[in-house]
This record gives structure tokens, sequence and C-alpha cells, in this order.
């Protein structure tokens, strides 16, 4: 008995440790996370990226919009989310979409573009990025 659960600890304690590592962000660098509840947004959004990233210059690292909230079904509009992505994919700029808001407001995962990741809550993931130093605002 006593073998079974010190392997299901080490098991446990391996996860942990190649999670963490998988999660490693560059203190060197400057890392940014926006929460954004309005695709409109995006546009300044990713301006302010492209002036930061001149600014920080090798500085710049992670740059991540999480897209929340109510209206968060505009992101399924093809002509308008090609712009957008196009202009955030030049930057270096992630865009993630909140699976709990998509569910929440009924928006058909499969009508999401492929660029954007889907994660499970936006709000969680906005403020782990948070807890390892990325620098937030919310719009």
């Amino acid at each position: 008995m006593k073998k079974y659960i010190f392997s299901f600890l080490f098991l446990i304690t391996l996860f942990a440790s190649a999670n963490l590592k998988a999660q490693e962000v560059d203190f060197n660098k400057n890392n940014y996370v926006v929460l954004t509840k309005k695709v409109p947004q995006l546009q300044p959004i990713i301006l302010a990226a492209e002036a930061l990233k001149a600014e920080d210059g090798d500085s710049f690292g992670d740059f991540q919009v999480v897209i929340c909230g109510k209206e968060i079904g505009a992101i399924t509009d093809k002509e308008i989310m090609r712009k957008h992505i196009k202009r955030a994919q030049n930057v270096g700029v992630k865009l993630i979409a909140c699976g709990f808001s998509l569910n929440k407001f009924n928006v058909d995962k499969s009508k999401v573009p492929t660029e954007l990741k889907i994660i499970e809550n936006g709000i969680l993931h906005n403020l782990q990025l948070q807890k390892q130093g990325y620098k937030s605002i919310t719009l």
C-alpha cells in the first residue's frame, strides 16, 4: 500500500514540476496581458503592443489579449477578425477567447477563428499571468 502511495505522490510531483517548467516566464522581458470585452478595442490594443514592442526593443516579451464577456460572439465575424488577426500576428500578439464566455453566451466554438486560442476561463488566466509578473489592464 505504501508503495502505491509513494508512486502516486511521485507522479504528482513529476507532473507539477513539468507544468511549472512549461509556464516559466522570462523575467528579463516585459510581458503584458489585456482583458477586453469588446472586439473593436483590439485595434487600439494592438497599436499599443506595436508601440511597446518598438519602445521595449529586446525587452519586449509576451503580449496576450483575452477576449471575454457578453459581446464575445463578435469574434466569429471572419471579416472583422481577419484584419485584427493579421496585425496581431505581425506584432506577436496572442489572441485568446474565454471558453466560459463562449459557453455562457452560446457562441459556436467551431466558428471561432482557428488563430485564436480558446482557454477555459479568461479571468483566471489573466490572474495567473499577473501572478507570474505580467503587466495587466482590463478594458
